[in-house]
């Protein structure tokens, strides 16, 4: 992989910001260099201001750590572009407009040092005329790289060579992306729109006048086409708010005027009058007045209301959307698309045509299907990919409804007659080729998914929520498999069991899955039935198995690693905590967050919060200033305090290692793709002469630190900013954080702690404020405030 350490990036609009950002995140040093605004004294202004909104942004969507910032040096075009000889790759991202990029690119050829890597961002001109007229020399270092946006969250870039590409500079960047910048990178050929505008931009104008032909409300249609058939519940029209519908007849613009006379999305566009009018008026989407959805208020509450294709009014948008198909999606995407009713038949005629479509354009845009696949899932997150939703469909029976609506079959269906797009072989998944044979998929070098594991294989042991597996090496994983990795007792159980497995046949273990996220923490739904029940002897068993979990798992006589990706909320920031070592995707986001259901963490979190805070030289920040001041061991507690008490959930790993949940040595990985092998790794360097961490014992304040804190909440709740209840549950977490009734002397062993939380959680979970908040996080998914 190339020795890349200095970025350049020349633009610094939306997407140049976003791409210096994501750089400093990875940990490079960036150069943002944009043009001088006329009459602006501050000539570096464009720069600074972009990367102030990039810091400013809520939620933030380029940086991970606010500290990230430093590593942007920025300039302007006319100052500074002496700088760019020291820039390992330079990426222009400027207008798209052909004759400003070809003039960058001979101001960045005259400045930058041989050899240097050059890439643009474009979205829809083609690389043969980027490079028209430019010297060969600068052709065989440059390339194209399109990120999408915010390139933060976007796995996605796609990569683009020339015909004068040098193979080695190619090969560098698509590695180094992959591996430092986290991103998925699909190779495309020189075409309008790469892959996955061209077939998304497709769907989405299908999608709308499907919609406006059969009268299916925007609602519905974002209903069915969303969770029911694996793509984001935006749908189509939620999407089209997102970026933008004005955008919509640009990038038309560009597609018309690129693609060939016969291409079906030249046939289908067209732009509706509503659509017309709706950008004129100012209805662009969330950006502008209001899109196809909009929030109107209503005294205090905001409605959120939706067009009527037909009439150009806005209704209340109904609360559910009561359709079979939609109800469908359990059963599978061929169910949906079979329902009768009106959410079917669009099912059908937007994924119909927009899978037709993709299949016509093997081997135009790729030869591989699943690049295809794989572009459509990292830069649209679809679920699936048109190739595998296919296969899904089965291939013979979409190929006979083609045939039966007339409609000519492309060449790689009719290679994939009586087969299947994708097929899997002693382990192996395989692909088929434009020439009917299958092609084996092999990850890059370094990239794990739980998925690769299980080809072919079958677990150690399983239950209803969770599976042990073999990741080879002599190392376990534990995987959870509830909604959304939600801990109940099978879980307990299986860590119960792994604990024991691992100790007779393995080296370690690693907690994760391939799931977006760690744990939602425990199954709040199992705890309210038992609490209607007054089965306060159920719960208590649960919090004292769960307690016997974590400690099984901090204290086993082998390294226990937590492949982090996600949310890890709660009890399942509980687990993360007791894992030995944690491998974290930079997009994870832990956090103890039982006070919104009016709970405090009591499988360990509290205790394993205290030893780590109270081991620091010097604690930093707090919200409770005067405490702060005290010395001894109050700054740490009410550090402690008001992270739990405030329920705070880290918006990165970054972030999260500055809350101590993750320690300095635990590893942020970029590529999600990669944080298992990460984990992995890391298990089989501390199996080796492993010895379990030693017991802590805490010398904590008791009543002085008690009412100390109690005090503070007093004093919020008198400032109207904690409510009763909040009061209640503070005042428990400060008894548990304060040892209880110990005092500075005593030293209290981990087990005490725990009973403190044992003690406190029971307790709480027995009010009917604790209740009322669980039944509403039920019902909503928001928190309560009473």
């Amino acid at each position: 992989m190339a020795d890349i350490k200095k970025i350049a990036v020349l633009g610094s609009g939306v997407m140049g910001s976003g791409i210096a950002a994501h750089a400093a995140n990875a940990g490079l040093e960036v150069l943002l260099l944009d043009i001088v605004k006329p009459g602006e004294k501050n000539r570096n202004f464009l720069t600074e201001k972009a990367i102030e909104r990039q810091l400013e942004a809520k939620p933030a969507s380029g940086f991970t750590h606010k500290k990230n910032a430093r590593r942007v040096t920025c300039g302007n075009l006319e100052d500074d572009l002496g700088k760019l000889k020291d820039c390992d790759w330079i990426i222009e991202a400027v207008l798209e407009k052909l004759e400003v990029k070809q003039d960058v690119y001979k101001k960045i050829d005259a400045a930058r040092k041989i050899g240097s890597i050059v890439s643009s961002n474009t979205s829809t001109l083609p690389i043969h005329e980027l490079m028209n007229g430019l010297p060969a020399g600068f052709a065989g270092d440059f390339m194209i790289t399109h990120f999408f946006n915010p390139p933060r969250f976007m796995r996605l870039l796609e990569v683009v060579k020339g015909k004068d590409t040098r193979a080695e500079a190619f090969d560098a960047i698509r590695a180094f992306a992959d591996v430092t910048l986290g991103k998925g990178v699909v190779e495309c050929k020189d075409t309008p729109g790469f892959i996955a505008n061209r077939i998304g931009v497709f769907w989405m104008m299908l999608g709308l006048l499907e919609a406006v032909r059969l009268g299916i409300p925007v609602e519905a249609a974002d209903a069915v086409m969303g969770k029911p058939v694996g793509i984001p519940k935006t749908g189509v029209f939620g999407l089209f708010d997102l970026i933008g519908i004005d955008l919509m007849p640009l990038i038309a613009r560009e597609m018309l005027h690129t693609l060939p006379k016969d291409d079906p999305f030249v046939k289908i566009y067209q732009e509706p009058p509503l659509v017309t009018k709706m950008i004129a008026d100012g209805y662009t989407g969330r950006k502008g007045k209001g899109g196809f959805y909009k929030l109107e208020k209503d005294g205090e509450k905001k409605i959120k209301k939706v067009i009527d294709l037909k009439t150009g009014e806005y209704y209340a948008q109904p609360k559910k959307v009561e359709l079979a198909s939609v109800a469908a999606g359990k059963q599978g995407l061929r169910a949906v698309v079979e329902s009768p009713d009106i959410g079917g038949q669009y099912a059908w005629a937007v994924l119909s045509g927009t899978l037709h479509y993709a299949a016509m354009l093997i081997p135009e845009i790729s030869d591989s299907i699943a690049d295809v696949d794989a572009a459509m899932k990292t830069g649209y997150a679809w679920k699936f990919g048109p190739f595998e939703m296919m296969d899904k469909l089965g291939v013979d029976w979409f190929t006979e409804k083609l045939a039966a609506e007339k409609i000519p079959l492309p060449p790689i269906l009719e290679k994939a007659r009586g087969k299947t797009l994708y097929k899997m072989e002693n382990g192996q998944r395989s692909a088929i080729t434009v020439g009917g044979a299958y092609q084996p998929l092999i990850p890059p070098k370094g990239s794990l998914m739980l998925a690769d594991i299980k080809l072919g294989r079958k677990p150690v042991q399983k239950n209803a929520s969770a599976s042990l597996w073999d990741l080879g090496d002599g190392v376990a994983g534990l995987e959870f498999t509830s909604k959304m990795n939600s801990i109940d007792l099978d879980i307990l159980g299986m860590i119960e069991n792994a604990v024991a497995l691992v100790k007779k046949d393995f080296k370690g273990l690693v907690l994760g899955s391939d799931g977006d996220n760690f744990s939602v923490g425990a199954n709040l739904g199992l705890m309210l039935m038992a609490a209607n029940l007054a089965a306060w002897k159920d719960i208590s068993e649960m919090i004292t198995r769960g307690q016997a979990a974590t400690m099984a798992l901090k204290y086993a006589p082998f390294p226990v690693v937590a492949s982090l990706s996600g949310m890890a909320l709660g009890g399942g920031c509980e687990m993360v905590l007791h894992s030995n070592a944690v491998a974290a995707h930079i997009e994870s986001y832990p956090g103890l967050v039982e006070v919104g259901v009016g709970l405090i963490p009591a499988w360990g979190g509290c205790k394993e919060m205290l030893v780590r805070t109270l081991g620091q030289k010097e604690v930093k920040g707090g919200m409770i200033g005067s405490l702060m001041a005290t010395g001894g061991a109050m700054p740490a507690i009410s550090k402690v305090f008001e992270q739990i008490a405030m329920a705070k959930v880290a918006g990165s790993a970054e972030q999260a290692r500055d809350m101590k949940i993750l320690r300095e040595d635990d590893r942020i990985t970029m590529n999600r793709t990669r944080v298992l092998a990460d984990a992995k790794a890391r298990c089989l360097e501390m199996a080796k002469n492993y010895t379990p961490p030693t017991p802590a014992a805490l010398h904590l304040p008791g009543g002085t630190a008690r009412v100390a804190l109690s005090i503070a909440v007093d004093g919020f709740a008198k400032a109207g900013k904690a409510t009763p209840h909040d009061v209640v549950v503070s005042k428990a977490l400060a008894r548990v954080l304060s040892g209880g009734d110990t005092d500075m002397a005593d030293a209290l062993t981990e087990q005490q702690v725990l009973a403190l939380e044992h003690e406190a959680f029971m307790e709480l979970v027995k009010t009917r404020g604790t209740l009322a908040r669980i039944e509403h996080m039920l019902e909503t998914g928001k928190p309560l405030r009473n």
